[in-house]
C-alpha cells in the first residue's frame, strides 16, 4: 500500500446516469437521463396522427422510426425533418426531432426543435425537461435548473427533473438544497435508488461520510449489482482514513463490473483525494487497459505526475487525454498550468487560451474563468 503523500477531503461525484445520448461523466458529474423517446410512444401523436396509413407524412414517421431504431439517427432526423415541413402543428414530430438532434450530441438544435414543441404544447412537463437536459449538457446550468423546475411546477412528480435540479445545485456547490431534492425524490419513488445514492454523495461533499452510509446502504440494498454506489461507499471510508474497508468496498465495485472502465477510473480520484497516488495510478491505467480512448483515465494519470512534480510526463498525458477529447477545457487548462511549471510560456498561454474559450461558451464557469485570467496574468 503506498503511503498518502497528501491528503485532502475526497470529494467524488459521479455520473448520474450513463445512457445513451447523456453525457456519461461531466466533468465530474451528468445532468439527468436522456430524454423520454417519443419517436416509438405507444399511441403517440407521431405515431398515430389523424393520417391515412399511406399518406406522405405518415410515410415519413414510419421510415424515421425505423431508422432510429437501427441507429440510423442522421437519417431518422432527415425523415422527421420532412415531416416537420408536412405538418407544422404536430408538437411530437418536434420533441422527436429534439430527441435526434439530443442523441448525437447536437443540443443547441436539439433545445429548438424542444421549444417549438413546447411553443405548441406548453404545458408538456417531458418538453421542458428535455430541454433542460441539453441546457446542462451544455453547461448552462442555471438556465437547465429554471427548465428542470419548469417541469416539476407541471409534474411535481417528475423523478427525472427533480434529480437533475439536484445534480446541478450540487455542481455549484449548494449541496444542502441538492439533497432536499434527492431526499423529496426517494418520498416520491422509495425504490429508486438513484435518490438514495445522491444522498449519500451530498452528504460525502459536506465531509459527512457516517451520514452518508444510510442512505448509500439503502441504495446498495435497492440495487445490488450498481457497482458505482460500492465506489461511493469505499470513499466514505477514505474520509474516515480506513483503508482497508475502502479497499473492500472498491474490490466489491470491480467484482461486479469488471470491464466497466469509468469504476476505475472513479476509484482512482477517489484513491488520489485521499492521497493514494500510487494506487490511484494503478486504478487509472487498469481503465486505460479496458478503454484505450478514454481521455478521463489520461488525465487522471497526468494529474497524478502533476502532484508529484513529473510535469513532463503530465504534459504528454494530458495532450493524449486531448487526443481523444479535444472540447474539455479541464484538460486544456490542466495542460496550461502543466506547460506554466515547465516555464514554457507561450504554449501555456495558448492552451489556457483555449479553455477559456471553451468555458465561456458555458454558464456558471466564473471561478475557473478568474483562475485563468490569473494564471494568464502570470504569464505575461
Amino acid at each position: 500500500m503506498g503511503k498518502p503523500v497528501w491528503l485532502k477531503p475526497v470529494m467524488l461525484v459521479t455520473s448520474l446516469f450513463m445512457s445513451a445520448g447523456a453525457i456519461a461523466t461531466v466533468p465530474e458529474m451528468a445532468q439527468s437521463q436522456q430524454p423520454f423517446d417519443p419517436l416509438g410512444a405507444p399511441g403517440s401523436d407521431v405515431n398515430a396522427a389523424n393520417h391515412r396509413n399511406n399518406d406522405p407524412l405518415s410515410q415519413l414517421l414510419r421510415e424515421g422510426r425505423r431508422l432510429a431504431n437501427a441507429g440510423n439517427l442522421p437519417g431518422a432526423l432527415s425523415a422527421y425533418r420532412q415531416a416537420a415541413e408536412l405538418d407544422r402543428t404536430n408538437p411530437r414530430i418536434f420533441s422527436g426531432i429534439g430527441f435526434l438532434y439530443a442523441s448525437q450530441g447536437n443540443h443547441e438544435e436539439a433545445i429548438r426543435a424542444y421549444q417549438q414543441a413546447v411553443t405548441l404544447e406548453p404545458n408538456n412537463a417531458e418538453f421542458h425537461y428535455a430541454i433542460g437536459f441539453s441546457l446542462a449538457n451544455l453547461g448552462r446550468t442555471s438556465d437547465a435548473i429554471a427548465a428542470y423546475r419548469r417541469a416539476t411546477q407541471l409534474n411535481p412528480r417528475h423523478v427525472n427533473a427533480n434529480l437533475g435540479i439536484g445534480v446541478l445545485l450540487a455542481r455549484q456547490g449548494r449541496y444542502e438544497e441538492a439533497l432536499e431534492m434527492y431526499r423529496r425524490v426517494a418520498a416520491i419513488a422509495p425504490q429508486n435508488f438513484k435518490a438514495q445514492e445522491l444522498q449519500g454523495t451530498a452528504l460525502l461533499q459536506m465531509k459527512r461520510p457516517r451520514d452518508a452510509f444510510t442512505p448509500l446502504q439503502q441504495a446498495a440494498r435497492i440495487a445490488p449489482r450498481q457497482a458505482i454506489v460500492r465506489v461511493h461507499i469505499g470513499t466514505g471510508w477514505l474520509q474516515l482514513q480506513d483503508y482497508q474497508k475502502a479497499m473492500n468496498a472498491f474490490s466489491k465495485a470491480v467484482e461486479l463490473e469488471p470491464r466497466n472502465p469509468y469504476i476505475q477510473v472513479q476509484i482512482g480520484k477517489a484513491l488520489q483525494a485521499a492521497g493514494y497516488l500510487d494506487e490511484a495510478m494503478r486504478a487509472f491505467q487498469r481503465a486505460i487497459s479496458l478503454q484505450s480512448t478514454l481521455a478521463e483515465a489520461h488525465a487522471g494519470v497526468g494529474d497524478i505526475y502533476f502532484e508529484q512534480s513529473n510535469y513532463s510526463s503530465a504534459v504528454n498525458l494530458y495532450r493524449q487525454a486531448l487526443a481523444y477529447s479535444p472540447q474539455d477545457p479541464e484538460i486544456h487548462y490542466k495542460l496550461g498550468k502543466a506547460m506554466k511549471q515547465m516555464g514554457r510560456k507561450q504554449e501555456a498561454a495558448t492552451s489556457l487560451q483555449q479553455a477559456k474559450q471553451l468555458l465561456e461558451q458555458q454558464s456558471d464557469q466564473s471561478d475557473r474563468l478568474s483562475e485563468i485570467d490569473s494564471l494568464l496574468k502570470e504569464l505575461k
